[in-house]
């Protein structure tokens, strides 16, 4: 009976204190576009109970009856107070807008402050602690982290010219239109991703598996697999506020709690923030020099000794050396974890990128959440093995869009099945992939129709390729060309057999190759697709009198494995036949050799660690990253008069410099072991057309030097317009400066030189039409260099300085180049 009555009683005053309760749960949204927030702090108003926002925005918070209003503040937008209804349960949708004013009010502080100063200041002392605690807060800080990632990406032009609207082409598009705070959106990307991440810190291994994932892309002119890669670069990929430098919009910025960012930024503090978790102080800073590549926003510290970031707004302003970028906006919430820790909860990304200031544009977002975290649970060792990307046999569902957002799937469905667009749509394929598509078989590419060189004349060219439309196992590319002049064919026949049933242009490749080539060109270049004559480069400078008919027959097998470890195993049979000045004449009795015929076995090996590729319509374009790429050659001779091996070898890295820009350097070296003619010898790669080649020596003559061993240095930085951007009159035009110079050191041997042993080919001596050919002496050769880009956007003009080897015939001191780069 006493047990009866004690728990009838406890009963009864848990009922009670349930009902006098005060209880609030809803949903925080980003007003103007009903966006989730994470990481709102939601208090009682005047009380220390408090609670944050989840991934969703999603909250719920629970105190005494005497409570009247809910607090919310978050980094960005303008504090709200709700009316609630005590002791009761009350449900609130908050809608909280931005604060649109609060940079320009820190900006205004720091004008009318005192000067400004590291010492002695309270911000500084602050942003200092949170540097010197990064390391332990980081997310892998952690031995082992796994946690769940929700991916949402999304372009759309907006504020597209009315004329367009009304146009009779676009009316039948209208259905595609949104309309949005009085400005009209069309969509034309939207991607979601659903993936578990499991980060493993000793030996470092992250692992992505793919849950769930749903896309539609209408820019399908953009011929590219590597797009939506190309778009998370720009959008920052992930941003990791702990990171020294930040890579957004193809570009590094040094983040606001860089280890040297007090030398670079100003920092405020403009509020103290009471939350549940304790106190926490915002901070505004903004940069010291306004054209750098640096950022302007707010973050808020938390005060428990850690100093983790708790939130950040990141911002450019219009001064950045940018271009096509109108406005770009990362907002950071982080949650708070068993243990203390804080980790990311959610990144927003958004951005306006417009060939100009106003009118038109294009309007991206990219939107992460991260939930579920597990700190130090780990898998098998076994596990940790396995493929960094995974996708998962299973299907799982996604986080609920917008009624708006979901609405764009079914219009952009549509959309793909209206003839027109289809239309539309291969005209503007042909036009910047440089194939025209006719299903099973593509016809290109384009800029190899028409060119023209001393030799050949007009250079007419009509190829094409087949696609996995025809078959995913075999493919057929080839061109039939003719030249005007030496009215001879030209042509070229290659077949793929794919192990994987992936195009050749494509990664992964797993393929045998079978080709066949007769072409001619300059001695010392290639026959690749890339390096075939186009209208712009058959401008040249100089004399270009030395040609080469080449019969080229090759058996190859290539093979790229995930962690980009690529080898290519072949062999190759080449015909080469002089032409024009170009003659081999043996050295010992003087007679002239017809054609020279060798065989070779060949081996290309290739590293790039962590490398991330753009796959475009003909080759693939690897992104920069700060990890060098490695690429060994290995060529033996078969049978044949001459029994050599060829070795080259060539290491590319670009250092980042923050804000003084990057440095590319290349150190490239080979030997030939063997007594072979010069036509067999390493030809330095050299440029005499007006357009810039990065790979090439672009103030020599086609076959200038010959060389049996070589070690050269390329070094170009790139400013990024760190120093113009400081001059008055100039940095408004926003131009960005490059210095460059190439060393090449080489020479040969005396059983290689035909001066020294017999049974070589004479090097051609210069005449009235051509400029010779020699060998490299005890100094190496040197040229230097100094650019300008960025001119109107698009036009990079180099100014090269020869500085030795002068007196040699053809010579030039000084030659200008050309190239067409658009960047952001």
């Amino acid at each position: 009976m006493r047990l009866r009555l004690y728990f009838l009683i406890c009963f009864s005053i848990s009922g009670l204190w349930a009902a006098a309760q005060t209880l609030v749960t809803g949903q925080v949204v980003d007003a103007s576009s009903g966006e989730p927030l994470a990481s709102v702090s939601v208090t009682f108003a005047g009380s220390n109970i408090g609670t944050q926002s989840d991934s969703l925005g999603r909250f719920r918070l629970a105190g005494a009856v005497t409570f009247t209003q809910v607090a919310f503040s978050h980094v960005g937008y303008l504090p709200a107070v709700k009316v609630i209804v005590p002791g009761q349960a009350n449900k609130l949708q908050v809608l909280l807008e931005r604060d649109a004013n609060e940079l320009a009010n820190v900006t205004i502080t720091s004008v009318r402050g005192q000067r400004y100063r590291n010492k002695g200041n309270p911000a500084v002392a602050l942003i200092q602690q949170v540097i010197d605690h990064k390391q332990e807060n980081r997310a892998e800080a952690a031995a082992y982290l796994q946690y769940e990632q929700y991916e949402r990406m999304g372009l759309s032009f907006f504020n597209l010219p009315q004329k367009v609207v009304e146009s009779k082409f676009f009316s039948q598009y209208k259905f595609m239109l949104d309309t949005v705070q009085g400005q009209t959106f069309l969509p034309v990307l939207l991607e979601e991703k659903l993936s578990d991440i499991y980060f493993r810190k000793e030996p470092e291994k992250k692992i992505q598996i793919q849950r769930a994932y749903k896309g539609v892309n209408i820019l399908q002119f953009i011929d590219t697999a590597g797009v939506k890669l190309y778009v998370n670069q720009l959008y920052g990929h992930q941003v990791d506020i702990y990171e020294n430098n930040l890579f957004i919009i193809a570009n590094q910025f040094l983040s606001p709690i860089a280890d040297h960012a007090p030398n670079y930024y100003k920092f405020f503090i403009t509020d103290t923030i009471s939350t549940a978790m304790g106190k926490q102080v915002e901070l505004a800073f903004t940069p010291r020099a306004k054209g750098d590549l640096l950022f302007e926003g707010k973050l808020v510290v938390t005060l428990d000794g850690r100093f983790s970031v708790t939130a950040c707004e990141l911002r450019l302003n219009g001064k950045i050396n940018v271009n096509f970028v109108r406005s770009f906006d990362v907002l950071l919430d982080f949650a708070r974890q068993t243990g203390g820790r804080y980790e990311l909860a959610s990144s927003r990304v958004k951005a306006d990128f417009g060939l100009t200031k106003k009118g038109w544009g294009v309007f991206g977002e990219r939107k992460v959440i991260y939930r579920n975290y597990k700190i130090g649970a780990s898998q098998t060792a076994a596990f940790y093995q396995g493929e960094t990307l995974q996708v998962a046999t299973g299907k799982a569902g996604f986080d609920t869009l917008s009624k708006g957002q979901a609405q764009v799937y079914e219009k952009l469905y549509k959309l793909e099945q209206m003839p027109s667009y289809k239309r539309t749509m291969w005209w503007l394929s042909t036009l910047t992939a440089g194939y025209a598509d006719t299903g099973p078989v593509q016809i290109g590419p384009i800029a190899h129709f028409l060119s023209f060189n001393s030799q050949e004349g007009l250079h007419l060219e009509l190829g094409g390729r087949t696609t996995p439309l025809l078959d995913s196992t075999f493919y057929f590319e080839g061109y039939v060309a003719y030249g005007t002049k030496d009215h001879r064919v030209k042509g070229s026949a290659i077949a793929y057999l794919s192990l994987n049933k992936t195009a050749p242009y494509r990664f992964p490749n797993n393929y045998f190759k079978v080709s066949y080539l007769y072409d001619v060109d300059v001695p010392g270049h290639t026959f690749s697709v890339t390096n075939r004559a186009t209208a712009f480069s058959s401008f040249q400078t100089g004399k270009t009198n030395y040609w080469l008919y080449s019969r080229i027959f090759e058996l190859q097998y290539f093979r790229d494995f995930e962690n980009h470890f690529s080898y290519i195993l072949g062999y190759k049979n080449w015909q080469q036949t002089p032409a024009a000045a170009l003659v081999y004449q043996k050295n010992d009795d003087g007679s002239l050799v017809n054609n020279l015929t060798t065989s070779e076995l060949n081996l290309h090996l290739r590293y790039a660690p962590h490398e991330e590729l753009i796959q475009g319509s003909r080759t693939r374009h690897s992104i920069h990253n700060p990890y060098p790429i490695y690429d060994l050659l290995i060529n033996r001779s078969l049978g044949g008069k001459y029994a050599y091996t060829d070795f080259g070898i060539n290491i590319y890295k670009r250092f980042y410099l923050s804000q003084a820009g990057f440095t590319d350097v290349t150190l490239l070296g080979g030997y030939v072991l063997g007594k072979v003619p010069f036509p067999l010898l390493n030809i330095s790669p050299a440029n005499q057309s007006l357009a810039y080649k990065r790979d090439a020596y672009n103030a020599l003559n086609y076959l200038e030097f010959v060389s049996d061993h070589y070690l050269g240095l390329n070094l170009t930085h790139t400013f990024n317009g760190f120093l113009l951007n400081k001059v008055p009159l100039i940095k408004h035009l926003k131009w960005r400066e490059f210095i460059s110079a190439k060393i090449l050191y080489g020479g040969l041997r005396a059983e290689n030189d035909p001066t020294q042993s017999t049974g070589l080919y004479r090097l051609p001596a210069a005449t009235k039409s051509s400029n010779g050919t020699y060998t490299l002496g005890s100094a190496p050769y040197v040229e230097v260099g100094a650019g300008i880009a960025n001119i109107f956007k698009f036009l990079r003009i180099d100014l090269i300085r020869r500085c030795n080897y002068l007196d040699q015939p053809g010579a030039r001191v000084f030659s200008i180049k050309f190239s067409f780069q658009p960047e952001f």
